[in-house]
């Protein structure tokens, strides 16, 4: 996909994305965005890159290097100034649309409207999983004051044609299972509290080194043409 700029731009986004497409795919990803926008006498060419697995910077460093190629013969036949690459990975701001960017983010807190298209409800609720006709929110309780954990009670089965466009929730902490679990530090947990209690995490311990990690995505910028461009 592309997002609208200029009319030169899109039309350059467009050509880019057919020649680059196929390239993403053969590496296992999926294309989620191309964008190109005018820096000086240079157009920035930024690349959304994403799968199932999630995306890890050697794994945007080596979609770079084959988008690089497909850049560099762009140049070269066309003439253009070079081209400074940016690939990354989507941030928690992608808006979730398609049944993948809602499979790719199960276990997380997501805000969406839900329910028949002239009488949808904004809900705030905990994304179990990916079925084939829908998406299974968790029913939760607590989590009004900040640190304290929601609890799941139920479950709520959303159809594809009663659900609109998601956000992912920021969070401090993701459920056990979760492919960027591993990337967060948690607080402590109290195995005595009950059902109704409080667990309260103490935002000194948390690493927000790690938390930018997550959120912000991983994100290689390099000039495939060696001009100077951002590394």
């Amino acid at each position: 996909m592309t997002s609208r700029g200029t009319p030169a731009a899109d039309r350059t986004a467009d050509r880019l994305t057919a020649a680059v497409g196929p390239v993403v795919t053969a590496a296992g990803y999926d294309l989620e965005e191309l964008v190109v926008r005018a820096a000086g006498q240079r157009s920035v060419v930024r690349v959304v890159v994403d799968r199932d697995e999630g995306v890890s910077l050697d794994d945007v460093a080596d979609v770079s290097r084959a988008i690089s190629d497909v850049l560099d013969a762009d140049e070269a036949d066309a003439g253009r100034p070079p081209y400074v690459l940016e690939v990354t990975s989507p941030g928690v701001d992608r808006p979730l649309t398609e049944p993948r960017h809602w499979r790719r983010n199960a276990g997380r807190l997501v805000a969406v409207e839900v329910g028949p298209e002239k009488a949808r409800e904004q809900v705030t609720a905990r994304l179990l999983r990916v079925e084939d006709d829908g998406i299974v929110l968790a029913v939760e309780k607590g989590g009004a004051k900040k640190g304290q954990v929601r609890r799941a009670v139920g479950e709520r089965t959303v159809p594809w044609a009663e659900l609109g466009e998601g956000r992912v929730q920021v969070e401090f902490s993701r459920p056990a299972g979760h492919r960027d679990a591993g990337l967060v530090v948690t607080g402590p947990a109290d195995d005595a509290a009950d059902d109704d209690a409080e667990d309260e995490i103490d935002p000194d311990e948390i690493d927000t080194d790690e938390i930018d990690e997550l959120d912000g995505d991983a994100l290689d910028q390099r000039d495939p043409a060696g001009s100077g461009g951002e590394q």
